[in-house]
């Protein structure tokens, strides 16, 4: 008995041993970073921006490797399932981590089988309608939807999406009903807004500002915490009276459960280190995005807050995947 203890116990202290080892020698290969979404989409574009710095960091080549479908859940998934080694990390979404538990009976994943790396970025919404509307502020909308229950159209990117919790959000908090039209899609639905098909809807503002800019749509407000840099004469939510309207789709990086703390801190600093590059800076804050950066712990407590604000939201509202 004793000498199976002494076993164990030396076991235990070669394993403390060799991880600041593993650490140092880390990566000895390529790193992996699986996407849930297609290729050419922000989550994409991002994780392709980000490898570039951060392998020059590494002295290791970044892969980017899209597993699309399931609205975010196949990659997820498959991140899920990969050894937690930090050679295959992820791109952790909004979606996928505080949405989808409550629509989905089974993910095929738990956002507790991840390891919180670090926030990259916040994407605000902008609640936009087409230049010829009657609706020259968000007073006008609300005053329109009170007079006439029922009666506007608002259009979004797909149950449960960032777009659609954003109608959902404004909807409760102004206290009025208005009619959800789904696209599949933030493309189809900017597309049906500047055809006259709906009323208005939030857009992510990288995507809206073009229309904005050529003076075919009308932002109303945006729904960062403070004005954008972008749209600096839009007002917040916040300053309207509406503070329960203050969100923004987001994305960040993510490990498999058990990968070494020494890794994540590593991988931590790395892309913290190229968040800060004016490149980087550039492609976030110049579309409309808020910079995210910070530590694991914060990006936990962050994706915790998340999940239970949407969880609640999407119950309260009745929202289902159509």
């Amino acid at each position: 008995m004793k000498g199976m203890k002494r076993l164990v116990l030396a076991a235990m202290a070669g394993a403390a041993l060799s991880m600041p080892a593993f650490a140092q020698d880390y990566p000895a290969k390529p790193i992996t970073v699986v996407v849930s979404y297609a290729a050419g989409g922000n989550n994409d574009l991002r994780a392709r921006q980000l490898a570039v710095p951060v392998s020059a960091e590494l002295g290791k080549p970044v892969l980017t490797e899209n597993r699309p479908g399931a609205s975010g859940n196949i990659g997820h998934a498959t991140l899920a399932r990969a050894a937690p080694d930090g050679y295959t990390i992820g791109i952790g979404a909004m979606g996928p981590l505080a949405v989808n538990p409550a629509l989905f009976p089974n993910m095929g994943f738990d956002p507790r089988d991840f390891v919180p790396i670090v926030l990259i970025e916040r994407a605000p919404l902008v609640l936009v309608t087409r230049a010829d509307k009657p609706y020259k502020s968000l007073k006008d909308v609300v005053a329109a939807a009170k007079a006439k229950p029922a009666s506007l159209t608002i259009g979004n990117a797909g149950s449960g999406g960032a777009h659609h919790l954003a109608s959902k959000a404004f909807k409760q908090a102004a206290g009025i009903e208005m009619i959800d039209v789904p696209y599949k899609g933030g493309g189809p639905a900017a597309g049906a807004l500047l055809a006259g098909e709906i009323d208005m809807m939030f857009e992510q503002t990288y995507a809206a500002l073009p229309s904005i800019e050529a003076g075919k749509t009308r932002a109303l407000a945006v729904t960062s915490e403070k004005r954008l840099p972008s749209l600096p004469d839009v007002p917040t939510m916040a300053e309207l009276g509406y503070p329960q309207v203050t969100l923004s789709n987001w994305l960040g990086l993510i490990a498999p459960k058990g990968t070494p703390p020494a890794v994540v801190r590593k991988l931590n600093e790395a892309y913290n280190k190229a968040l800060t590059t004016p490149e980087l800076r550039d492609k976030i804050v110049g579309p409309g995005n808020e910079i995210g950066g910070g530590t694991p712990e914060a990006f936990a407590a962050f994706i915790e807050s998340e999940n239970k604000r949407w969880t609640t939201l999407v119950k309260a509202a009745g929202i289902k995947i159509e």
